[in-house]
């Protein structure tokens, strides 16, 4: 087959003249079906094109191989860019490095891969320091697409790239990796490739058009991969045909202080309120953000040290709301005080969020009755509550995180998914506690009442997954602490016991030992409201 026969378009878009037909989700997925739109509402976004969903759906009915020509195919393509952008993917003077993410019909957050800095080679690496000025940057993207092509396309544990970054920050004294220098970095780079090598039995691939056909094709594979196919199982999207494939030009959020990376909702998921809800760290890229293995900052911090970004932040929430009728959920990168926006979805929100967000969309012109009340279909409105505990005079939690799912969960203790599995397989309500969820453990978050995590932030993808399927979660409890495999647990001065009871509280993001009793609050303005377009809509 000629690659370029699929039934799906290639669609570029920020590269001045489209010059496409309209695209629905369906073709060529609605991460850059939104991205098109925003390209042509002068959203800026890094530029970049789309293989359409056909091309997966061709890779699987193929057995699970590329067709012939797909090489060229996409040296076409990334030529295009390139001149678009005034780099050369693979140039040893200006070169374009590509991100590489998935892009179903409907929104999966973090099941399927994504591979940044594709094109970063030990020649390129020269020229990208003699572009940027900047070897710190250089060194930490290479290290960076060492270990998510490790990961992506060989299925290698980020638990061993882990370590030699861990070891760094040791040996440095540093709590994270963006406080590393470049000789730091330049070391990490060096041993994750030697580690490539010795696992894999071959060196990193040196050439950038091998890197992007292999990073292609890991993102087709991830369709079907154990997270996902769990995924689509739980939300009954199994009748989805595949992934398309994005690409865009590499803005970099980890070339300083006036550079990072963040997620932001335009409204509270877990709540509901019209407040701009955003996680951010500086001089990061965006897998820090989503991976959940991080300590983030939010709205204050990003206010105080990019009060101009933020202003901007808060203007593009607005602007997506409008554009697309519904809340946000976005990422976005700042480059040297640059604002770009990567993607952007309709938000993952908890079934009282969902309510809320209707209402104030209806009072604020921004959908009708009718559109609400079918977004409201999903949900049991009598079971819709604000939920939270009800702790005794005088306790004391035991900690505290950053609430990250509304809610109260009472139930025993689950220190790894398998076994929050086995004790909701016997009737309990498990409290999964990790250092930090990946969207790896869906299987185990599904069957827990609530989450519990040392690390990781609000925006995360395992958080956004919490949400929405209406689980507690509190994120970033610093006074949580876990050591590999134990069977214990200290949460502040206390020492716990998996299958020990925890109270979790998603309002306060407290957490006590044993069994609390819970209140319930009905929203009864916004239920009434419901109630009376339904009234309307039979009237008519």
């Amino acid at each position: 087959m000629n690659p370029e026969s699929a039934s799906d378009p290639i669609v570029f878009f920020g590269c001045g003249d489209s010059g496409h037909a309209i695209v629905t989700a369906d073709s060529v997925g609605g991460k850059a079906a939104k991205l098109i739109r925003m390209a042509e509402e002068g959203i800026r976004t890094p530029p970049g094109f789309v293989l359409g969903v056909s091309f997966c759906r061709d890779y699987f009915d193929r057995g699970g191989r590329l067709p012939d020509g797909f090489a060229e195919l996409l040296s076409r393509q990334t030529e295009r860019l390139g001149k678009a952008t005034g780099l050369k993917f693979g140039g040893e003077r200006r070169p374009l490095l590509l991100s590489v993410r998935s892009g179903a019909a409907v929104s999966m957050p973090g099941m399927l891969d994504t591979i940044l800095n594709v094109g970063l080679t030990d020649r390129t690496l020269s020229a990208l320091i003699c572009l940027t000025g900047n070897p710190r940057h250089a060194w930490d993207s290479y290290r960076r697409l060492v270990q998510s092509y490790g990961e992506s396309v060989y299925a290698l544990a980020a638990e061993e790239f882990e370590r030699v970054v861990e070891a760094q920050l040791a040996s440095q004294s540093v709590p994270a990796s963006g406080e590393l220098d470049a000789a730091a970095l330049r070391e990490i780079a060096l041993e994750s490739l030697a580690w490539f090598a010795s696992r894999t039995g071959k060196p990193f691939p040196q050439d950038p058009q091998t890197q992007l056909v292999e990073a292609t094709e890991a993102v087709f594979r991830s369709w079907r991969s154990p997270r996902a196919v769990e995924f689509r199982r739980l939300r009954g999207l199994e009748a989805l045909p595949g992934t398309a494939v994005t690409f865009q030009a590499m803005a970099y959020g980890n070339l300083g202080g006036s550079s990072g990376a963040g997620v932001a909702f335009t409204r509270n998921p877990a709540t509901g309120k019209k407040t701009l809800y955003l996680d951010f760290l500086p001089n990061s890229q965006g897998e820090d953000i989503v991976a959940g293995r991080s300590r983030l900052q939010g709205t204050a911090a990003l206010e105080l040290i990019l009060p101009d970004v933020y202003r901007q932040l808060v203007q593009i929430a607005k602007q997506l709301e409008r554009l697309f009728g519904d809340a946000q959920d976005f990422e976005f990168t700042v480059q040297e005080g640059r604002l770009y926006v990567l993607q952007s979805r309709d938000a993952k929100r908890t079934p009282l969020a969902g309510l809320r967000i209707a209402c104030d969309l209806v009072a604020e012109g921004l959908i009708d009755e009718q559109t609400a009340l079918d977004r409201l279909s999903g949900f049991d409105l009598d079971k819709i509550c604000s939920v939270s505990l009800a702790p005794p005079k005088g306790a004391k939690p035991l900690c505290r995180g950053t609430p990250a799912s509304s809610g109260a969960a009472v139930g025993p203790v689950a220190l790894s998914p398998k076994a929050a599995i086995e004790l909701a397989a016997q009737g309990r309500s498990p409290i999964l506690v990790r250092n930090d969820i990946t969207t790896a453990d869906i299987a185990g978050l599904a069957a827990s009442a609530g989450i519990l995590t040392a690390r990781g932030g609000r925006t995360s993808h395992a958080a956004v997954v919490a949400r929405q399927l209406n689980k507690v979660c509190v994120v970033g409890c610093r006074e949580l602490k876990l050591a590999g495999d134990s069977q214990r647990f200290q949460a502040g001065e206390r020492w716990l016991a998996e299958g020990e009871c925890l109270s979790v509280d998603g309002e306060s993001g407290e957490v006590y030992a044993g069994r609390l009793d819970v209140r319930e609050i009905r929203p009864t303005a916004y239920l009434e409201q419901v109630a009376r377009w339904k009234e309307t809509a039979k009237a008519e």
